[in-house]
């Protein structure tokens, strides 16, 4: 198959991966704290180790030590950008715990307090509800432009080498859970409706492989190696970023430090690992 369409399968995955959140959020027990705390840390612990051992030395060798450098604070910098733009702040326990604390019930009770007051409802909980609603939606819309670098890493990585653009899909697939988590959650908890929940949560996820398309279609005719080396080293100032901004403070907020630090390093050693196989 085409490595261009590959690349977009790929991205593709790693955003749907989001829906594996709401699946989680709706029918299922939520995930421990522990749990998110080691998994968005053994993410963070990929995402740093492929970008220093893998994206900017290539960056380096194709376009040279000092162009690699400048492409990857560039990559930080976009980062930045986006991230000062549009806040996506979320953590999956305030989230969670909120809705449940301004209703004083746990899911399944609320659940049935809202089809009782559906009918006649108080403007108080109807406010609850709505407020709820629209932060859930502005949640999603900043998942939504955050994801798309995301989508545009794993691409180009994807056409550096398709193991390489696989693990980023992993890693990145791995974080995406917990998003889908924090944008389903809300909207099912004032909806009640499954359908929102996953329409929602399908398009903050599906951004990835907009974002893939999109440098595909202006980039991909005018590739050559100078370009490649410095988009793989604008990639790994976007992972190292997302690492460092994102990953790490939601994995330290939801459990102790030491559980995101073992993730970190659970997740570089099981990278160290991959190459080592790779290259014996």
């Amino acid at each position: 198959m085409n490595i261009f369409f590959i690349a977009l399968l790929v991205s593709l995955f790693a955003g749907l991966s989001t829906t594996l959140g709401c699946i989680i959020a709706i029918f299922f027990k939520k995930p421990s704290p522990t749990f998110l705390s080691v998994s968005l840390g053994f993410s963070a612990g990929v995402m740093i180790l492929v970008s220093f051992i893998e994206l900017l030395p290539e960056g380096i060798n194709d376009i040279g030590f000092v162009m690699a450098l400048v492409y990857f604070f560039i990559g930080m910098s976009i980062a930045l950008i986006i991230d000062i733009t549009v806040s996506h702040k979320y953590k999956l326990e305030e989230t969670i715990e909120l809705i449940r604390s301004e209703n004083g019930c746990s899911k399944e009770k609320y659940i049935m307090h809202r089809h009782k007051y559906q009918h006649g409802h108080s403007n108080d909980e109807h406010k609850v509800d709505k407020k709820m609603e629209k932060t859930s939606k502005l949640l999603f819309l900043g998942i939504f432009i955050h994801n798309i670098p995301e989508g545009m890493a794993t691409f180009i990585s994807t056409t550096e080498s398709i193991q390489l653009g696989t693990i980023i899909a992993l890693a990145i697939a791995l974080h995406n859970i917990p998003e889908g988590i924090s944008v389903s959650a809300p909207i099912y908890y004032c909806t009640n409706s499954k359908k929102k929940a996953f329409f929602w949560t399908f398009l903050s996820g599906i951004s990835e492989f907009l974002g893939a398309l999109l440098i595909g279609l202006i980039l991909w005719p005018f590739i050559n190696k100078y370009l490649l080396g410095a988009m793989l080293s604008i990639v790994a100032g976007l992972m190292i970023y997302i690492s460092l901004d994102e990953l790490l403070p939601v994995s330290r907020s939801l459990g102790k430090e030491h559980h995101s630090i073992l993730g970190i390093m659970i997740g570089m050693i099981v990278m160290a690992f991959t190459y080592v196989l790779i290259l014996n």
